[in-house]
């Protein structure tokens, strides 16, 4: 194997709770359609409940221990034991284990999602989906064979050769709908969409038909999420600064604007949702 594309593993310690975190660099076949893919364990001495933000991707969640609880809009807790896929969504979610939790974290782009899966996107935007209900037969039972693996270079390496096997199934056209989500990622989500459709010589009602298969959403809100993952960006990783500046620099109309739009998406204080930015899983 190349040096370069073995996992890093981090393990740290923090507030009761112990975590083993596995990375690897992504084989550029993979990367136009996979945002990210981490393997996790967590210890802690007591149960945890995680609010986890709205972003542009579609999460997989595939479990080797005990499920995790994650909460509807009302607070009622399912679990999808083996794992599950959440589809893109305007709203936080939160999610819950009783102590311990352990498995590996695929962060699909919409389009990378909709190849792979092979449904129309908006059967899954704003739900939660069991994993095995969207698995062709050949590939059910995925955490418990990648369970049995001995180390993550081998649970990374059966991962990439499923998503790897999708994407050559897929016979979907995606080209245009790609176009347009790189131009509405290029502009940090400031593009104006009406002039995206005019350039593609769409519609706005066929370009909003396209994104609800391909993406899941319209793409107006695929343009607030992608603003608002910049923004989260900038927050945990950028150098301090006043929400005003950050209104000006994403292209919100004021202080206010922004503040309404982060409570819409996180339901808390801009203050308190940068606080919580350490502690999401789904990240």
């Amino acid at each position: 194997m190349d040096p370069h594309r073995r996992a890093r593993v981090t393990r740290s310690e923090a507030g009761g709770s112990r975590w083993e975190v596995a990375t690897r660099e992504l084989p550029a076949g993979l990367r136009a359609h996979v945002r990210g893919l981490l393997g996790y364990s967590e210890a802690a001495a007591l149960p945890c409940l995680r609010r986890e933000f709205p972003l542009p991707q579609v999460v997989v969640i595939i479990e080797f221990g005990p499920p995790i609880r994650v909460h509807d809009g009302d607070g009622t807790p399912s679990r999808y034991a083996g794992g599950f896929v959440a589809g893109l969504n305007d709203c936080w979610t939160e999610t819950g284990h009783d102590g311990a939790q352990a498995g590996i974290q695929l962060n699909l782009t919409p389009l990378g999602a909709r190849l792979v899966f092979g449904v129309a996107l908006s059967e899954l935007a704003g739900r939660v989906v069991h994993l095995d209900d969207l698995l062709p037969r050949a590939h059910r039972g995925l955490a418990e064979r990648l369970a049995a693996r001995p180390d993550w270079d081998d649970r990374f390496d059966m991962v990439e050769s499923f998503i790897a096997a999708r994407l050559a199934e897929a016979r979907l056209e995606v080209g245009t709908v790609a176009w347009a989500c790189r131009r509405i990622e290029a502009s940090a989500g400031a593009v104006d969409i009406g002039r995206l459709a005019s350039e593609l010589g769409y519609s706005g009602k066929h370009l909003i038909a396209l994104f609800r298969d391909r993406v899941g959403v319209p793409p107006k809100l695929l343009a607030r999420l992608v603003r608002f993952d910049h923004l989260v960006r900038r927050l945990k990783w950028g150098p301090q600064t006043t929400w005003a500046a950050l209104a000006a620099e994403f292209g919100f109309a004021d202080q206010a604007h922004l503040t309404r739009e982060i409570r819409g998406f996180t339901g808390v204080t801009p203050t308190d949702a940068r606080a919580l930015l350490g502690d999401l899983t789904f990240g």
